[in-house]
């Protein structure tokens, strides 16, 4: 067999691209079911994979925040903080290929488990969705479908991406597919040496400021991923699989030289692993049933630099006398969750489908020197049901019910209903529904100080209650060929919101306050209410070698707060959120020869002052990236682009929030090479296959 007979095309080629664009997109999020984009009964964003393409994002993050508009991000050393419509992550479900995300830090998702060269696209719906997804579902759902490798014989791909400070993005897969056997291997590794975009640090509570940090805007960091998924088409109708990663990332963090403030004298730890088992058994062209067994955990550790006397719980008593030594290592937490699910869709008469499922979900945390007693469990049984009904051909119906019941705090109904009006090329929905969610173990029991710009102590509260939340949303969609424009209002109440909150040191446990004299204590507590409102418009138009989009999001946000040490509400402004947000983004390809196709991309991202209540708010920013990507044949692909275009750096001192973290104009380039060697597909079956790889999951 010659060169030409080993290779598989590494993108499909100009005329498949164009068939795959013309073909409608299957989305599955928003009823767990198989539904055409345009005629979802749920309101459902999706970036594409000519998106994701044209963009270039070296991170999950970077291609949430750079192609839609809801988001927020604020990454630091404890994962990325992610706001979606102005609420945070514990508010967002994270899924990969349908099953739930877990990398905790800090109440941060660490989203580097994610690697963004192994995505075919997303799905995103926005508004509560516990009635189908239970607990971490209230603000929306973010669902990273991953490419699929089904190509017979062997298939090996390499991408490597290099860019300024240090920045550096591997990916390497393996797929072995031979008749009903098939494995996929997938290696990633994401390294930067960091950057410090000021030397300013600003020490809480205090009138001075320091010239001279060494702290980092970003730390210098790396992290890496080997994931094993082994798949078996035992019959026709009966598939089965078997996943499982490991993971493990470092942040090297400086040592400072003005004690209590900067001084690190440890570096940060994350080690996580996961296990997962199920399948699917089609009973028909249209039912199936399907189980899902997953473990995951993460773990989270100090890697000692320099000798160190440390605080916290050991052996029940609490202590700031145990010491530890470089080269020592110190668990701060280890959670570990176990998830079960059951769930099965039929048909039923009258253009009805049912989709009905139990889930049994089990938390395990273990934090020696942060939690009393050293562990702390929960666990949540859940069964919900979910009917859709086309009433009329115009009209469709979406109502589903979950009963969720928690070993701390009962039971509890969340309902939900949608509804779809077809108009010609308009589509109306809208939808409510309810969400709940009950205080995390971290929530409930953590205690523990930590020194960052001053002595912060971070208590739980046995005390908390769940929450409760109500979510009304009102969109309008036009699709015609080449053409698509939508606009959404909605509203989001949560009721008993759970938040850090400031508190006078005389009402923390003063065996805490007796060890230290902590410039401030922060609390979990519920607030009374807080709401979200907001509208989100996107437009997007494709002709020929062209694709034209944009969105923007008005964001107007409120919580009813109780101030213990006044003993009177106030109204507060939900912290990080930003009133105005836009995106655009442009591209244009085109195929000069059999040989050579040339890809352009620009695209920009915007964001009004992000209001906090205290530190100080987050500067307006702009940020533009151009983006070149080249193909020669069908087994190579060359990217190069700029980040940044105008150089903006936002300079506020540490200690004090910023609006984004980027250094400023950076470059970046990449390469990318797939080889395989089995039976060669045709051009026509790779169309049927990109467009429709993702209906199975």
């Amino acid at each position: 067999m010659g060169l030409a007979g080993m290779f598989i095309p590494l993108l499909p080629d100009a005329q498949t691209i164009l068939l795959t664009d013309s073909l409608q997109e299957v989305v599955v999020t928003g009823t767990g079911t198989e539904h055409l984009l345009r005629d979802v009964p749920v309101q459902t964003e999706v970036i594409t994979s000519r998106m994701l393409r044209h963009y270039a994002g070296r991170s999950i993050e970077d291609i949430l925040g750079g192609l839609s508009s809801s988001f927020d991000f604020n990454e630091n050393d404890m994962g990325s903080h992610l706001q979606l419509n102005g609420l945070g992550n514990a508010y967002v479900l994270i899924l990969v290929d349908g099953r739930r995300l877990h990398g905790d830090n800090g109440g941060e998702n660490d989203l580097g488990l994610i690697d963004p060269n192994n995505i075919e696209k997303i799905e995103i719906v926005k508004g509560a969705s516990s009635a189908l997804y239970g607990s971490d579902a209230i603000a929306g759902v973010i669902n990273i479908i991953t490419r699929k490798h089904r190509q017979q014989g062997v298939m090996l791909e390499n991408t490597t991406r290099t860019g300024s400070h240090g920045d550096l993005r591997q990916h390497n897969g393996i797929s072995l597919n031979y008749g009903a056997l098939s494995s996929f291997t997938n290696f990633q590794l994401q390294h930067s040496d960091g950057w410090q975009n000021t030397s300013i640090e600003a020490p809480s509570q205090t009138e001075y400021l320091i010239t001279d940090s060494r702290n980092m805007t970003v730390s210098r960091h790396t992290n890496w991923q080997i994931a094993q998924h082994l798949g078996w088409q035992l019959t026709p109708a009966v598939e089965l699989y078997a996943d499982g990663s490991l993971y493990r990332k470092r942040i090297y963090r400086p040592c400072g030289h003005h004690p209590g403030v900067d001084v690190k004298t440890y570096d940060l730890l994350y080690n996580n692993a996961s296990l997962s088992a199920g399948g699917q058994w089609k009973l028909n062209a249209t039912d199936h049933v399907s189980l899902d067994i997953d473990w995951k955990r993460h773990a989270y550790l100090y890697a000692y630099t320099d000798t160190t006397l440390t605080e916290g719980y050991v052996n029940g008593y609490y202590t700031n006398y145990f010491p530890y030594f470089p080269g020592q290592k110190e668990l701060q937490s280890d959670q570990r969750l176990t998830d079960i699910r059951l769930k099965g869709v039929f048909s039923l008469p009258y253009d009805q489908r049912l989709s009905a499922g139990l889930e049994y979900r089990y938390d395990w945390l273990s934090a020696p020197m942060r939690v009393k007693g050293g562990q702390v469990r929960d666990n949540t049984a859940a069964a919900y049901v979910q009917d859709e009904y086309s009433l009329h051909e115009r009209l469709y119906l979406t109502a589903g019910l979950r009963l969720t019941r928690n070993e701390g705090f009962g039971s509890c109904l969340t309902p939900k209903l949608a509804a779809m009006l077809k108009l010609g090329d308009i589509r109306l929905r809208g939808t409510w529904s309810q969400g709940y969610k009950t205080p995390t173990p971290k929530e409930l029991h953590y205690q523990y100080i930590r020194n960052m710009n001053g002595v912060y102590l971070y208590l739980g509260n046995t005390g908390l209650q769940a929450q409760r939340s109500d979510y009304f949303g009102l969109s309008g969609e036009y699709r015609v060929s080449g053409f698509n424009l939508s606009l959404t209002g909605y509203y989001n109440m949560v009721d008993h919101m759970i938040t850090l909150v400031t508190i006078p040191t005389n009402q923390a446990p003063g065996e805490l306050i007796a060890q230290y004299d902590p410039i401030r204590v922060r609390q979990y507590q519920n607030i009374e209410q807080a709401a979200t409102r907001g509208l989100d418009a996107s437009i997007g138009y494709q002709a020929g070698d062209f694709v034209l989009g944009g969105s923007y999001s008005y964001l107007d946000t409120e919580a009813n707060q109780y101030d213990s040490e006044n003993e009177c509400m106030h109204r507060v402004v939900i912290d990080g959120t930003a009133r105005h947000k836009a995106s655009c983004h442009a591209s244009w390809q085109h195929r000069f020869s059999e040989r050579y196709q040339l890809g352009i991309g620009l695209s920009g991202r915007m964001s009004g002052r992000r209001h906090y209540q205290i530190d100080g708010d987050g500067k307006a920013y702009q940020l533009w990236r151009l983006n070149t990507s080249h193909q020669w044949g069908e087994n190579i692909r060359a990217e190069a682009g700029i980040d940044n275009l105008f150089d903006y750096v936002d300079r506020t001192p540490h200690g004090l929030h910023l609006g984004t973290t980027t250094p400023g104009r950076t470059f970046f380039v990449s390469l990318s090479i797939r080889f395989h060697k089995g039976k060669k597909l045709s051009n026509k079956y790779i169309t049927n296959l990109n467009s429709n790889q993702n209906e199975e999951n």
